[in-house]
């Protein structure tokens, strides 16, 4: 995935194939977030800039950080899904359903990581948003509307997994993984709506 142009994936994502699916496209849109913090960032530099060196630099180590390993989840979660289908390809009886579950749990996991990725975008949206270059402040905002989305298709993917997860222990903490998920969008909401206040005085 990390090698593919665009329109490769796209007309992969657009395939009747099982993967490449919603959760790629979450941690992609995770990616997408940090990788605009990071330019935000970059033009954040130089002595205009001197007082907040430091955590300028801290926030452009930390999103190149974020956007490969959100790059990696989306492929992790291709080939997670891919386990499901093969899982569920297995002739039926007491191995297929273990496998099944066994999938499902390993579905679920890159989507709740991009959560916690994505998660992060949103906070360094917040350290980044009143320090930041005003004429890049709107790829602020646009950094927390990726995250945003981030989030909640990462939810929805780690939720589609639960009902085939017999080990309650795995369910509760994948829910709890998730339980942050309406704050985190709310705080990237805040972000967007602060930018557009200070775009339309």
């Amino acid at each position: 995935m990390r090698d593919s142009k665009i329109v490769d994936f796209l007309a992969e994502l657009a395939d009747k194939v099982p993967a490449p699916g919603g959760g790629a496209t979450a941690a992609l849109h995770a990616a997408q977030g940090a990788a605009l913090l990071g330019m935000v960032a970059r033009y954040t530099t130089g002595e205009k800039y001197a007082g907040q060196a430091e955590t300028v630099v801290g926030v452009i180590g930390e999103t190149d950080t974020l956007r490969v390993r959100a790059l990696r989840l989306a492929e992790a979660d291709a080939a997670a899904f891919t386990a499901v289908t093969n899982a569920y390809r297995l002739p039926k009886g007491e191995e297929r359903s273990a496998a099944i579950a066994r999938a499902l749990a390993g579905a679920a996991e890159p989507p709740a990581r991009v959560v916690e990725t994505a998660t992060r975008v949103v906070e360094l949206c917040e350290v980044l948003l009143p320090i930041c270059n005003r004429n890049v402040v709107t790829d602020v905002a646009a950094a927390a509307e990726a995250a945003r989305a981030a989030l909640t298709t990462a939810r929805i993917n780690v939720e589609v997994n639960l009902s085939g997860i017999k080990d309650e222990r795995v369910r509760e903490e994948l829910n709890a993984r998730v339980h942050g998920v309406d704050a985190a969008v709310a705080r990237a909401d805040w972000v967007t709506a602060e930018v557009r206040e200070e775009i339309n005085p």
